[in-house]
């Protein structure tokens, strides 16, 4: 058997488990895993979550999750890393800290901020410390309407609200920032990305999907993955979003009516063959 003498491209991923396999750490390492990237992981907290409820959440020993950091840069450091659900301000700054030694490294935010299914999944605490530690160390946060709107302190529902957000955001300390747009009305779902300068649109027309889980971790994994691979920060997202799109043409359907993003490996084919014009 051949074996390729080169490294494998690494991303680390630092997020939550989730037992029903369709978010968190379970859909970051599959998307990651579906571009040829190697995924490094620590857990930051355990979810009981089924496709429906989320029965239990249980934040991981601070110490366990600073020996998993430790354990998992040991040899060098990722080429991107994508940060998820964190639970509370121990972890936020044992997180923070573990990026600042890291140097130069594409940092995605992905601010798990809000409640699931009645469980939160970070406390009122460990926002105060994301906001002070972690925003300012994004390469690119990744928030939805709802988390958008908690971060900044008012609505975010208007087309100008959404841009005001995003410069908000940006001032808070992120480097950039891509809105989400699936939680907002109308015939087209609208992702704007903000760089401190200039917005962009990545717009598509909203599908009739059914309820979804490990969507957005999907795109922000995407977007680190991209980013690992040598991807400038406007590529990767733009990349990202069209393996979305085509990921949501043929959705996994689970029981009970629930529903995955589609298999990743041909969307992230679709996407390269609508790059190469063939």
């Amino acid at each position: 058997m051949a074996v390729d003498a080169a490294f494998a491209t690494t991303a680390l991923v630092i997020a939550g488990s989730d037992s029903s396999g369709c978010a968190g750490l379970q859909a970051d390492l599959r998307a990651l895993d579906a571009l040829g990237v190697h995924g490094l992981s620590v857990v930051t907290l355990v979810t009981a979550r089924g496709r429906r409820t989320v029965k239990k959440v249980d934040p991981l020993r601070s110490e366990l999750v600073r020996a998993q950091l430790a354990a998992a840069t040991d040899t060098r450091s990722p080429a991107a890393v994508k940060v998820g659900a964190l639970g509370n301000a121990a972890v936020v700054e044992i997180v923070a800290d573990a990026l600042r030694g890291m140097g130069p490294v594409p940092v995605v935010l992905d601010p798990v901020i809000t409640p699931v299914q009645g469980r939160a999944l970070l406390d009122d605490s460990g926002f105060a410390a994301l906001v002070r530690e972690l925003v300012p160390l994004a390469g690119l946060l990744v928030p939805n309407r709802d988390e958008a709107a908690r971060l900044v302190g008012r609505p975010v529902g208007t087309a100008r609200q959404v841009r005001s957000a995003c410069q908000a955001l940006v001032g808070m300390g992120a480097r950039a920032v891509l809105l989400k747009g699936g939680h907002f009305d109308g015939a087209d779902c609208i992702d704007l990305l903000y760089d401190g300068t200039d917005f962009v649109e990545l717009r598509a027309t909203r599908r009739p999907l059914p309820p979804m889980l490990g969507l957005g971790c999907t795109l922000s994994a995407l977007i680190t993955g991209e980013l690992a691979l040598g991807c400038s920060l406007p590529e990767a997202v733009r990349r990202a979003h069209a393996v979305v799109q085509h990921s949501l043409q043929r959705p996994r359907m689970l029981a009970d009516g629930i529903a995955t993003p589609g298999e990743l490996r041909d969307a992230i084919a679709a996407q390269r063959m609508d790059e190469s014009g063939a």
